[in-house]
């Protein structure tokens, strides 16, 4: 074969640009990574108003206090309540908007953003 010293395989410089590719984007998802695991905790603790039949929520008190209660199990520390949550009781059904932004600084003057914004629908008890 004549091509045998172009199917060496990759440089030096090639092994070091796929490490570099890689390591930003394990950086990337270590810093995103808790953004969503506390928002999918969030989601679980709306929706076991509903499902949990031992909880006996009726009012939007008792419902911001349900919430309060799962953020400090699940550690979620650096959210304000008040702020991210609103609740409204119709027709013996909480409707529940749920939006935040998360900011995580990457390089510079750039940031990672995440946007989360979901509406529950929960029938009080």
């Amino acid at each position: 074969m004549t091509f045998a010293r172009s199917q060496k395989g990759m440089s030096f410089l090639g092994w070091m640009l796929i490490l570099a590719v890689v390591a930003f984007l394990a950086s990337t998802a270590f810093k995103m990574f808790p953004h969503y695991m506390d928002f999918m905790s969030l989601e679980k603790i709306i929706s076991s108003v509903e499902t949990d039949q031992a909880l006996q929520i009726r009012t939007v008190g008792e419902f911001y206090e349900h919430v309060e209660k799962g953020m400090t199990v699940n550690g979620i520390r650096d959210l304000k309540l008040e702020d991210i949550l609103e609740v409204k009781l119709e027709n013996n059904e909480f409707q529940v908007h749920l939006q935040y932004e998360k900011r995580e600084h990457m390089i510079e003057n750039l940031d990672l953003v995440a946007n989360f914004d979901k509406e529950f629908r929960v029938r009080a008890q």
